[in-house]
């Protein structure tokens, strides 16, 4: 079936509460490449060094990481709604915040801030959306993939535009929008139920007890030190005005979100679910390391290039963790993510120091291994994954028995 068939149970088709989480969620995911096209000029504004300029990064996902154990706690006693709202809340106040900033150490610590508001946003974003979506948890996955591919491809656009006159721009932008996104929410998603039993603050970690959970965190770990190795320190090798580097990162997420939504469904019924991550890991490793040892214009074709792989990543990843383990999906999730967000936050901090203390090619041959690595996770924890690789392995697999990468 076509995900996006407009008849009963088709990705396009469904109430409004789900389409304004969506929309709420593109922005919210806009904010995350949003800096992308003007750190050089963050970094000129600010009279800041480049290591300094990624900490905008690291503070936002170190504490996005820390407080998905929290979005359970608070979800499961306020509702999903409030919780929501108070997600939006803080990253309209912080974003406005961000953009008034004096120093590179204020903007550090509103983007922290910031970094809070998304993780209570982005983390019920997706329970909301799996909970209300019509055709199941699939066409949820895929509308939270659509958000999140464009998102990402509309954030440096948007920081492109506004910061070509001003680094504070996209700041005020962003608050704006999901202030218009806090209004939407407030209009036409109604209160969810509450779960029967209310999460406790361990309640992720204790679910990272499942092996299969475990296995896909880490090796999501590895490889969100891959992607945000691209994310955060590429602009800084590319060297260009925040227009040019808007564009090239605009067609990036605008090849995220081709691959993460239409794409990867396809490759997965194809070839199964485990195969085709291992196989996009290692192709994303050779992307990147060709990026870090290629000439100016092959680094901005590897660049964009790289968006095919991260959006097929992202989609198998978001379906592993939702699907291979028996505990709630909003649990499991938050879990999830509380491992992986660490090595965003790393990334954006170890690649301009990696550079300094050796040269400009060592943080991509750094992230190719790390991409190898979580490669290297599936294939040898491809037992513990094939609960949901099961339901996606290729169709003539399943007629012979045979699992993904059964030896």
């Amino acid at each position: 079936m076509d995900p996006f068939d407009a008849g009963a149970g088709g990705i396009l088709r469904q109430p409004k509460a789900v389409w304004a989480t969506a929309g709420a969620s593109v922005v919210a995911f806009m904010g995350i490449g949003l800096v992308d096209p003007i750190l050089p000029s963050i970094a000129q504004g600010l009279h800041a060094t480049a290591s300094q300029v990624s900490l905008l990064f690291t503070s936002y996902f170190l504490i996005t990481a820390v407080a998905m154990l929290l979005t359970g706690f608070v979800s499961s006693r306020i509702g999903g709604k409030k919780t929501l709202l108070a997600g939006l809340a803080l990253v309209v106040v912080f974003a406005g915040l961000a953009g008034t900033s004096d120093s590179v150490g204020q903007l550090v610590g509103f983007r922290a801030g910031w970094g809070l508001g998304n993780a209570l946003f982005v983390s019920t974003a997706l329970a909301v959306i799996v909970g209300a979506a019509a055709g199941g948890s699939a066409a949820a996955i895929l509308l939270y993939e659509s958000a999140l591919g464009l998102g990402m491809a509309c954030g440096p656009l948007l920081g492109a535009l506004l910061g070509n006159a001003s680094w504070r721009y996209p700041f005020f932008g962003t608050a704006v929008l999901m202030a218009i996104g806090f209004l939407c929410i407030t209009a036409f998603l109604r209160e969810q139920p509450r779960p029967a039993r209310k999460t406790s603050v361990l309640d992720p970690v204790r679910a990272l007890g499942h092996g299969g959970l475990a296995s896909a965190a880490a090796s999501a770990f590895f490889y969100n030190y891959t992607f945000f190795t691209v994310l955060a320190f590429t602009p800084f090798v590319l060297d260009m005005t925040p227009y040019k580097s808007g564009g090239v990162f605009f067609a990036w997420g605008v090849l995220l979100a081709l691959f993460s939504v239409i794409v990867a469904p396809r490759l997965q019924a194809r070839f199964g679910s485990l195969k085709v991550l291992g196989g996009s890991l290692v192709l994303l490793a050779a992307d990147v390391l060709v990026l870090g040892y290629g000439d100016h214009t092959t680094a901005v074709v590897c660049t964009i290039l790289s968006g095919a792989f991260i959006g097929v990543n992202n989609t198998v990843y978001t379906e592993l963790a939702l699907g291979v383990s028996d505990a709630p999906r909003p649990v499991a999730s938050a879990g999830y993510n509380f491992v992986r967000w660490f090595a965003a936050a790393a990334a954006p901090y170890f690649a301009p120091k990696i550079e300094e203390w050796t040269d400009i090619h060592m943080p991509f041959v750094v992230a190719a291994v790390t991409a190898v690595l979580g490669a290297v996770v599936v294939v040898v924890r491809r037992r513990a994954l094939t609960h949901e690789a099961a339901e996606l392995e290729p169709a003539h697999a399943a007629e012979d028995g045979v699992g993904v990468f059964a030896n």
